[in-house]
């Protein structure tokens, strides 16, 4: 029998055994991270499930069906420094409550697999969904190799330790084989379900992005012998951008962020040479993504002009909108409704391993909880008990209509992207 409140339970028990007076503190590949995995290990041990670490460092506890076709439900343990107590770990933990209920039920006629990806956050390289990204087969190990903590640490010989290769990581692909549908769980980390005094929503997907630099040049000047009409202040290009992003993202939905502004010669008696921004534009619509990025670009061209600057374009990194899949989406709303009377679908703007998943051709949903003040990676992150509680049933009640569905379903050999 499903028992949610085991779950909040287990949750305030990793709490206590992985956190301090400043939060969660599970980096992944440390130790902190290694003892909430035996701590999910023992839980696993009780259950007639086949536990093993994968090439990229990813728990697997998998309980055996009828068919190799398998239900992944999937989540991460680590966290960032001084987090939060429920990013990541609630989806763990509420798949290990759907293993413990569907193993007293016998032999399911689809294999569950309940997946901890290794180091979602990324919070110690600065390289988030490791795990997922070697699993789906998106990764480029090359791209990762030289990478260093703030100890000069690389990430090679940081994962090490934990019985990961860094150079057979892309072996992990080979656990999507059977993938048949993906599921997870997770707090929104943001305020909209607050907002609308909703429990949970049925998430459409992960925004994509597009993050870039863009800088304007002008010419430095003495700022009291200057007249302003004679100045080319490269800042004033940057102050009409600021305003000018909000009406680019209000045409076309989604979300923009000028992150940093960094000015040169950066003293209080010179006009502005050179000031350069970053732009971090979010969008669950590949063609509404491309166009608010063009039409940034439009507009820094035009406050160029107007200023007598030049304007040049950098890119920092970027990354196509995951759409989830339609019909698990409906389902999630089922789920939803059938246990708290009402949902909301919303996009997700962080990134997830879901969208991994779903990158690597699974079909893929997340269910959102809400997350009060909106607040997630800090110790005050929270969710109302009353919502944990809901999110564990509508999450169990997810999985069995999965279930259901994958036996309408013809059988499939997954082949993982970059496989040769």
């Amino acid at each position: 029998m499903l028992d949610p409140k085991r779950t909040i339970d287990e949750l305030k028990e990793l709490r206590a055994l992985t956190g301090d007076e400043n939060g969660a503190q599970r980096v992944a590949f440390t130790p902190t991270w290694a003892r909430a995995r035996e701590f999910l290990r023992s839980k696993l041990a009780e259950l007639p499930v086949e536990v093993h670490q994968d090439a990229a460092g990813n728990l697997w506890a998998t309980l055996q069906g009828e068919s190799e076709q398998a239900l992944l439900i999937g989540g991460h343990i680590d966290s960032v420094p001084n987090g939060g107590w429920l990013d990541g770990c609630l989806n763990v933990l509420a798949g290990l409550e759907i293993l413990r209920r569907l193993a007293a039920q016998g032999k399911p006629k689809f294999t569950v697999r309940l997946v901890d990806w290794a180091d979602e956050e990324g919070a110690r390289f600065g390289r988030s969904l490791f795990g997922s990204s070697a699993a789906s087969g998106t990764m480029n190990p090359e791209e990762l190799r030289a990478l260093h903590d703030k100890d000069g640490v690389s990430l090679p010989d940081a994962i090490a330790p934990y019985d990961i290769d860094f150079d057979s990581v892309l072996n992990a692909r080979e656990e999507l084989e059977h993938a048949a549908a993906y599921i997870e769980l997770h707090i929104e980390q943001g305020p909209v379900l607050e907002s609308l005094d909703l429990p949970l929503g049925a998430v459409l997907g992960t925004f994509g992005v597009e993050r870039h630099t863009i800088t304007w040049k002008g010419q430095a000047a003495h700022s009291g012998s200057t007249p302003m009409d004679k100045r080319r202040d490269a800042f004033l290009a940057a102050g009409k951008m600021a305003h000018e992003v909000y009406e680019i993202t209000g045409r076309n939905g989604g979300v923009s962020t000028i992150g940093r502004c960094s000015t040169l010669p950066g003293i209080v008696t010179s006009v502005v040479e050179t000031c350069e921004i970053s732009l971090d534009q979010r969008h669950l619509d590949l063609q509404m993504l491309n166009r608010m990025w063009q039409e940034a670009q439009d507009a820094a061209a035009r406050f160029a002009q107007e200023g007598g600057l030049s304007v040049s374009f950098g890119n920092l990194w970027r990354i196509d909108p995951m759409p989830f899949h339609p019909e698990l989406i409906d389902f999630c709303d089922e789920a939803i409704r059938e246990t708290v009377g009402v949902s909301h679908r919303l996009p997700s703007g962080p990134l997830h391993d879901a969208a991994e998943v779903a990158r690597a051709g699974v079909p893929t949903v997340m269910m959102f909880v809400q997350s009060l003040y909106g607040i997630s990676h800090n110790k005050i992150e929270d969710t109302k008990e009353e919502h944990l509680l809901s999110s564990v049933t509508a999450f169990d009640k997810l999985a069995d209509k999965v279930l259901a569905w994958l036996a309408t379903r013809p059988t499939e050999t997954r082949r993982a992207i970059g496989a040769d």
